[in-house]
């Protein structure tokens, strides 16, 4: 999905004006292999439009967030990253290596959402459960 129009279909349908820049961001964002920081963002756009201000793709990373477009997660060495994965999933996160990888699980979710549907927290609306589970990644062998 990292043709212009399809960015644009996507853009639309959270509500978003499209502008060349958000264009720019969004692809930049789909094309990362990772949870990309601002920073890899940033980097990633300069090589091919040197021009665009920080603050402008900071601004649009916001403008996606409040839009759900894509979320913000925060890892335990307190670094902002950004994800445009929207389905339902959690993140296992790696405290070596930063590495942040989707975890989907059918059945967690449902064991989540039964658990919390029968605690009934008083007082409070849950929107979303995201899980993170924070361990190390076992090096392959060769």
């Amino acid at each position: 999905m990292t043709d212009p129009v399809s960015i644009r279909e996507r853009l639309i349908d959270c509500g978003l004006k499209i502008t060349p820049q958000r264009i720019i961001v969004y692809q930049a964002l789909l094309e990362s292999d990772d949870h990309p920081t601002a920073e890899n963002v940033i980097r990633k756009i300069k090589s091919t439009h040197p021009n665009i201000s920080v603050g402008t793709v900071y601004r649009i990373l916001e403008t996606f967030v409040k839009s759900k477009l894509i979320s913000k997660l925060k890892t335990e060495k307190d670094v902002m990253r950004f994800d445009v994965r929207t389905e339902e999933h959690h993140h296992l996160f790696c405290c070596e290596s930063d590495r942040i990888e989707d975890y989907h699980d059918e059945n967690l979710n449902r064991m989540l959402e039964e658990y919390f549907r029968r605690k009934r927290i008083q007082g409070f609306r849950i929107n979303d459960i995201k899980v993170n589970i924070v361990g190390q990644f076992k090096v392959k062998k060769s």
